[in-house]
């Protein structure tokens, strides 16, 4: 019996040992996918210092540089997670994976300047936009919902260390080749990545069917979910639960959070503390980390929670991930005020990390509230919005660093306003993030039946 090809067709069924090799083996593909992924947003604050310097650039003008990655990030996210309904998740991936690599390239010129950055950040940010939804789908079609939690831990694991990798290994790039090279560096790591995966990857026996598609291809779990989305809740009523808009909010906060550690941090060690580039890296890495350690140690507990027969009572999700979003919130704080200065970096290679959880749960949330066919707009719809929050969080974060009288004041201000945002949405998810209440109101039953050998115990 063969396995799934490279262009996602099923031929037959697997044998369990197969399959599970199958499910897991996509997983680790789609971590490095992550990890490329977030090397190429990581690079422009690591060697923002340097190209301020070269480039005569002042904050608000490299956040506007930073910023320019997400101008078409949530129009791309949207409108490419609307082609997962009739084009294979394995080509999307390739695409964006190819785009993005090229996107560097032109950073290698000597004589490209500030337009081309911005230019190709644009561009960059349109091939990225879509691959968190996009791969999140992707693999839901290797794992029934209860398995979800653990698999979607492990890819946004590829977030942190995608920036745990890059810290270090681009700044001594940045150090002995200049700063041009790590552009070089994660363009050629991408398009390694996608030559793996045209023989690698391979679509999941739980993936919805695809209109015009051979029937043969369709597994009975496909057919099932088409029949359950035609008979399914209307997309304006999943959009309006309180589940999705929890999330979206939830979202926006990580996301701004993120783009602000990115881009900001490795300044505010060099320029406010003094450190150097090579100081900064590490802790830079050291707190991406920090926020994988966080989502996957939520990962492997939200999965032995889901397995316990014991019938104990816990605490839903959406209010474990918002309380955890609200310490998040008390760390940032700390770290914008405490005094000696090196009390502020236990927080960031601590509690400032676990904002990342709202990540997973929010992409796990809204995919149990979703009919599998049309899982892949819905999350693609969630990115889009809620990735608003890196658009605005470089340029605004600048402008209130450029605003103050001093940088040391304008970064105090800038982390509180983090602070006060993760607070926020952290209170809202605590209270309506709520999928399996919504589900039941909507009607969306779960696919708890498991696809052979995809069940890992």
């Amino acid at each position: 019996m063969r396995r799934p090809g490279p262009r996602g067709r099923v031929v037959s069924a697997a044998p369990s040992a197969t399959a599970a090799r199958g499910a897991w083996s996509n997983t680790r593909l789609l971590l490095l996918f992550m990890v490329v992924n977030f090397a190429d947003k990581a690079v422009l604050g690591l060697a923002g210092p340097d190209i301020m310097r070269d480039l005569g650039l002042g904050r608000e003008e490299f956040g506007t540089a930073q910023s320019a990655f997400f101008a078409l990030f949530s129009l791309s996210a949207v409108g490419v997670s609307l082609l997962t309904r009739r084009v294979r998740t394995t080509v999307l991936l390739l695409a964006m994976a190819l785009l993005w690599s090229v996107a560097q390239l032109p950073m290698l010129w000597t004589a490209a300047g500030f337009g081309t950055l911005v230019a190709t950040r644009v561009l960059l940010g349109a091939a990225e936009g879509p691959s968190a939804p996009v791969a999140v789908h992707h693999l839901y079609g290797w794992f029934p919902q209860r398995d979800r939690t653990l698999p979607t831990a492990v890819l946004m694991v590829g977030a942190a260390a995608g920036v745990a990798v890059a810290a270090p290994v681009l700044s001594a790039v940045i150090a002995w080749w200049g700063w041009r090279w790590s552009f070089g560096l994660v363009g050629l790591a991408g398009i390694g990545w996608a030559a793996v995966w045209v023989r690698r990857g391979g679509q999941g026996p739980l993936a919805p069917a695809l209109p015009g598609r051979d029937a043969e291809a369709a597994t009975k779990a496909a057919a099932v979910t088409e029949a359950a989305d035609t008979a399914g809740p209307a997309l304006r009523r999943i959009l309006r639960s309180p589940t999705v808009l929890a999330a979206v909010l939830g979202c926006f906060a990580a996301y701004w959070h993120m783009s602000s550690q990115l881009t900001w941090v490795p300044d505010y060690l060099r320029t406010d503390l003094g450190w150097n580039g090579t100081l900064a890296g590490a802790a830079v890495a050291a707190g991406a980390l920090a926020n994988g350690a966080a989502l996957l140690g939520h990962g492997l507990w939200e999965r032995r929670s889901a397995r316990r027969t014991d019938h104990v009572p816990r605490l839903p999700s959406g209010a474990g991930a918002g309380l955890l979003m609200l310490v998040a919130a008390g760390a940032v704080a700390v770290f914008a005020v405490a005094e000696p200065l090196w009390a502020r970096l236990p927080m960031l290679v601590g509690p400032m990390a676990l904002s990342a959880v709202m990540m997973t749960v929010a992409q796990t949330a809204c995919g149990r509230i979703v009919p599998a066919g049309r899982r892949g707009p819905v999350l693609g719809l969630v990115v889009g919005v809620a990735s608003l929050g890196g658009v605005l969080s470089p340029v605004l974060l600048g402008r209130v660093i450029d605003a103050a009288p001093t940088a040391a004041a304008g970064y105090e201000r800038a982390w509180l306003l983090t602070a006060a945002l993760l607070a926020v949405s952290g209170a809202c998810a605590a209270v309506f993030l709520r999928p399996e209440r919504d589900a039941r109101r909507l009607g969306v039953a779960a696919d708890t039946a498991p696809a052979p050998g995809v069940h890992v115990a």
